[in-house]
């Protein structure tokens, strides 16, 4: 059993999501500031006594993502200077996954960048849900605790109760978590034939699988620029769907997303609270909180308990 202190401390990328995480534990947001020079540099200072404790700093490294992701590392460098015993990074959203391998030449490996950033500062361990590649968590040389969302998102479909189900990853690389949330929620399978042009636009082809008079559920780990799912919703309903309700752990929503997904042909836009949403222009949103999640795991980390129960990955039934 640990008996040190516990500090949770929220950075300025997702502040709801802290304090949401603090109520949920019966605890509260030890008081920090962030600030700026006039120059633009990011100046930290955390107003509470933080030696020998438990220091759990919660940031998202979401858009503006560099920003975040400073700031995060010198959130850790000011409780490292501030003798904490020991310093989880709690990352909702992880930014910087797309690139987790060498495909073409003179590129970076931007996942393992960040990763050796988070250890040279001085986390200790990293708590975060939905990677998009689940392989980074190889990238780091501390523990990385991998939530998965897909308890809050099946908690919210189950209770729909929708028949005659068909579960649609919006391309190939999707396919094993659309596999999992089909199995959790007793549907079928299908997957969208996608080809990526480049990072922007996606060509989209046929549908593998059947969804003609079927409700569809799109689901994906992030929507970011919304052009991939928004054109799988609009063939899955070419293809004679009764319904299409769109899902994903994170919302990046960037560049022209809030555009597209409000004019998708679909009945239901869910994501989680990860990264901020803010539901102007998207009548059809219901966000979920993830607090619960990420407030158990805290306290599961900082008790020392198991956390293999969260784990649950969405492949599994």
């Amino acid at each position: 059993m640990n008996h040190r202190s516990l500090a949770l401390i929220a950075g300025n990328a997702c502040p709801d999501l802290a304090q949401d995480i603090a109520k949920e534990m019966n605890s509260r947001l030890a008081p920090a500031r962030v600030a700026r020079f006039p120059d633009g540099e990011i100046d930290v200072r955390i107003d509470d006594n933080v030696r020998g404790s438990d220091v759990f700093l919660v940031q998202s490294t979401s858009p503006p993502v560099n920003d975040n992701l400073m700031e995060l590392l010198i959130l850790i460098d000011a409780a490292r200077r501030a003798s904490a015993a020991r310093i989880t990074a709690v990352i909702p959203y992880f930014g910087y996954a797309r690139k987790d391998r060498k495909d073409e030449g003179r590129v970076p490996i931007t996942a393992k960048l960040v990763a050796n950033l988070l250890t040279e500062a001085g986390a200790d361990r990293v708590l975060t849900v939905d990677l998009h590649a689940a392989q980074i968590q190889g990238f780091f040389d501390v523990p990385v605790d991998h939530l998965y969302a897909s308890p809050v998102l099946t908690r919210h479909f189950r209770a729909q109760r929708l028949d005659d189900l068909t579960v649609v990853a919006p391309d190939v690389g999707s396919s094993k978590m659309a596999r999992g949330y089909a199995n959790r929620l007793g549907g079928e399978l299908a997957i969208v034939d996608k080809r990526r042009v480049s990072a922007e636009h996606i060509e989209v082809g046929a549908i593998i699988g059947d969804v003609k008079d079927r409700n569809v559920l799109l689901i994906d780990d992030m929507i970011s620029t919304g052009g991939s799912i928004a054109e799988a919703a609009r063939i899955c309903r070419d293809h004679g769907a009764s319904s299409v309700r769109i899902a994903a752990t994170h919302g990046v929503l960037c560049g022209p997303a809030r555009e597209r997904l409000a004019a998708a042909p679909v009945e239901e836009i869910v994501l989680t609270d990860t990264i901020p949403v803010d539901p102007t222009g998207l009548p059809k949103l219901v966000v979920l909180r993830i607090a619960p999640l990420l407030a158990e795991a805290i306290m599961r980390v900082h008790t020392e308990q198991s956390l293999s129960v969260l784990f649950k990955r969405p492949e599994d039934t």
